[in-house]
């Protein structure tokens, strides 16, 4: 089954979809009248996913496995630590790619777009994000006029989970889908849909 979802976002990716990060999906799901999604994801450890490869318990972890690169920088670390990575999202890049700046001295496009990938974001558990961020098919998707499974958005299951949460990884100890699951759910809250679709009648 792991197989199965990684070859769907594979498919996703290679179709034209693209990995635009979690401040795409930021400006629609931080309001808590509609569920916070956004802020409670912020709340979670896989917020901070990338920083905790820099810390000092990570390295030694990594030495622990014969891994004398630094983990940040490391394929079988970054892989579980951000957003698409081997998929056409995250890519480890050499300092050079780092320090590239605009003409005004902030960060070019590409290099915000990589810091935008650190992290386990929303993309990791609903795939590339370029053919359903626009609120036109959101709103579809909202309202049933289309599937997200149309535009390449999937719905998280155990198989997304582990594709991680696995003995290869070396924090492993253990997962119970039904008990942490619910801990980063972020659904509509109750009446939310149908509180929408009074609005919407209403125009």
């Amino acid at each position: 089954m792991i197989k199965v979802t990684l070859s769907i976002l594979m498919v996703a990716t290679l179709a034209g979809q693209d990995f635009i990060g979690n401040k795409k999906c930021k400006s629609c799901h931080k309001k808590k009248s509609s569920g916070a999604q956004y802020l409670k994801w912020e709340e979670t450890n896989h917020a901070n996913a990338f920083d905790v490869l820099k810390t000092p318990e990570a390295k030694t972890v990594a030495e622990e496995r014969g891994i004398l690169t630094n983990p940040w920088e490391t394929p079988e670390c970054v892989r579980c630590h951000t957003t698409g990575f081997e998929k056409g999202g995250y890519e480890i890049k050499d300092q050079a790619f780092w320090d590239q700046v605009t003409e005004r001295g902030k960060p070019t496009k590409e290099v915000k777009r990589m810091l935008a990938l650190q992290n386990v974001g929303c993309e990791v558990c609903h795939g590339p994000g370029s053919d359903y961020k626009s609120k036109k098919k959101m709103k579809a998707i909202f309202h049933g006029d289309i599937t997200m499974e149309s535009v390449g958005m999937l719905k998280p299951s155990k198989e997304t989970c582990v594709q991680c949460h696995n003995e290869e990884s070396p924090s492993f100890h253990g997962f119970d889908f039904e008990e942490f699951f619910p801990k980063i759910s972020h659904p509509y809250p109750d009446g939310y849909r149908e509180e929408m679709k009074q609005k919407e009648l209403n125009k």
